[in-house]
């Protein structure tokens, strides 16, 4: 351990944001970047605790304490090896994972959690820079191929695993570019897709092999894909978005938000999009249905696409500031958090219902809503009563941002027929392996929607079930 009272001396300092002015006027990322030696300084405040708490919070089981600390003593090399050991892709969690890490942290009882999510960053970006990330293919290829369907954070984690362990991996995407929500659910002033392809062009030389725009189940049958490949992981996400069967719902100028998402970084990447077909929040009262992070990146969007104003609501009530008895440390805290698109202009409310929309000529331009009470039964599970308050919220663009039900089940799904669990996600009958024979899951398809480091630790988990079963298969 470097310096064992540096968290007496030194605060936590975070590099934080291009000014608002400056990064409303474009799609780059907002996040800026500590110096070297402040980021040294910083990675010298870890305490390395007897009880790491970060590694234990973190679903990949990053082994934080040992890398900040090599951090610290400018030993690049080394703590990238460490990093990477656990966390495939820390180029992506590095920018857009929510750290529970910090959360748990034992500084955080000060409110002075170490900066890991920044520097697990700034260790791939030095990594990358001083060309230490390098394509490194197997040295022997088994000669049995697998195909993962789907090329979000599980499915590319589990084809690196697989491909590291010598297996010929396929994956298939349905839409244009490899990525999934990695590449069109999330803003670019998030996270910028340059920083995607440097990882599959990393992926292709080391001899993953990707097909985009084939849909598995409609443009190549389930059992041609049995036939032609040893074992097949379903990475496809969770992607039936949850509605509103309210009155109004019909109207035009109502959107799912990742349809609204989608489009955008389809924009910024030089699709051309007709204008009758554009989702465009210019000049609009735009109210977002749903106040987690999908909802807050479609509120940084709808502001930078020059949006007259951007209302966001939330069916629960507004979580406290700082801390919440209900939530203690260390486990993550349910308290209110502030993004860069909030910190942008918006204006948020709580314990709103939607009741109907309202529109005229068929457009909607405006949306009643309903004041919500949350109360307690007799064994303490709450539960929702609407009050006699109700408003209308003037909007021209609505975005249903409420979370999704399930995977599509249609198609590949059913014709392969899997088992679903009571919530209609892909049943593992042993850790990510489907109720099909060859046949294996990872991600939000079998977890349901949830985090990129839970996505991540499901493909590697699923690469691992994947790699026995192939090994049983052939003794």
């Amino acid at each position: 351990m470097g310096n064992a009272k540096a968290f007496l001396t030194i605060n936590r300092k975070e590099a934080g944001y291009r000014l608002v002015v400056d990064r409303i006027a474009d799609f780059s990322e907002v996040e800026q970047t500590l110096n070297t030696e402040d980021r040294i300084l910083q990675a010298s405040r870890c305490m390395e605790c007897g009880v790491p708490f970060c590694h234990w919070a973190c679903p990949l089981g990053n082994i934080i304490p040992e890398w900040q600390d090599l951090l610290y003593k400018a030993k690049w090399f080394e703590a990238y090896s460490i990093l990477s050991s656990t966390n495939n892709f820390p180029e992506f969690t590095g920018r857009i994972c929510p750290a529970l890490c910090e959360k748990s942290c034992v500084l955080n009882l000060e409110g002075q959690p170490l900066t890991v999510r920044e520097n697990e960053a700034a260790i791939a970006e030095h990594a990358f820079q001083e060309s230490y990330i390098k394509p490194q293919p197997p040295l022997i290829w088994t000669g049995e191929k697998v195909a993962i369907v789907g090329s979000g954070p599980s499915g590319l984690a589990a084809a690196d695993m697989l491909n590291k362990k010598g297996y010929m991996v396929t994956i298939y995407e349905k839409d244009e570019s490899i990525g999934g929500l990695l590449r069109l659910g999330i803003p670019d002033f998030k996270l910028n897709k340059g920083v995607i392809d440097r990882r599959l062009n990393l992926l292709e030389k080391e001899g993953i092999r990707f097909e985009v725009g084939i849909e598995v189940g409609k443009d190549i049958p389930a059992g041609k894909l049995l036939s032609q490949f040893d074992a097949v992981c379903l990475a496809t996400g969770s992607a039936v978005p949850r509605d509103l069967s309210v009155e109004g719902r019909k109207l035009k100028g109502i959107h799912f938000a990742l349809d609204f998402l989608k489009q955008q970084n389809r924009m910024v990447a030089g699709q051309v999009i007709d204008s009758d077909r554009q989702i465009s929040a210019k000049n609009k009262r735009v109210l977002v249905i749903g106040g987690g992070d999908t909802g807050s990146d479609c509120v940084g969007t709808s502001i930078r696409q020059k949006a007259r104003k951007v209302t966001q609501i939330e069916i629960l009530p507004q979580p406290p500031e700082k801390y919440n008895p209900d939530t203690p440390w260390p486990y993550y805290p349910n308290i209110l958090k502030t993004s860069s698109s909030h910190m942008e202009g918006c204006e948020r409310r709580w314990s709103l219902a939607t009741k109907r929309f309202i529109g005229e000529n068929g457009n909607v331009n405006g949306v009643e809503v309903v004041e919500v009470e949350w109360l307690k039964d007799e064994n303490g599970r709450f539960f929702m009563n609407e009050t006699t308050k109700t408003e209308i919220i003037s909007a021209e663009l609505v975005l249903l941002s409420i979370g999704f039900m399930h995977p599509e089940q249609e198609g590949l799904l059913n014709e392969l027929g899997v088992r679903y669990d009571v919530r209609g996600n892909v049943e593992a009958i042993r850790p990510n392996e489907s109720s099909v024979a060859g046949v294996f899951v990872a991600g939000d398809a079998t977890l349901g929607a949830g985090l990129v480091v839970r996505a991540i630790d499901s493909g590697r988990k699923a690469a691992e079930a994947i790699a026995k079963y192939l090994e049983i298969k052939n003794n």
